[in-house]
């Protein structure tokens, strides 16, 4: 398992990437989930680098 966190907005993304977060179940700026460790985790935190971190 590892959390990500949310660091940037979703005001001025594209499309794609608001359904990437919705997908990851973050919606407000500093909201913290827990994810599990796999490869489709790994490639959608990939696919928006700038607006999540992952915290452990």
């Amino acid at each position: 398992m590892m959390k990500i966190k949310l660091v940037r907005s979703q005001i001025g993304a594209t499309p794609k990437q608001r359904k990437t977060l919705a997908a990851l179940g973050l919606r407000k700026v500093g909201q913290t989930k827990e994810v599990k460790d796999n490869a489709a985790m790994r490639g959608m935190i990939a696919a928006i680098p700038h607006m999540v971190e992952v915290v452990s």
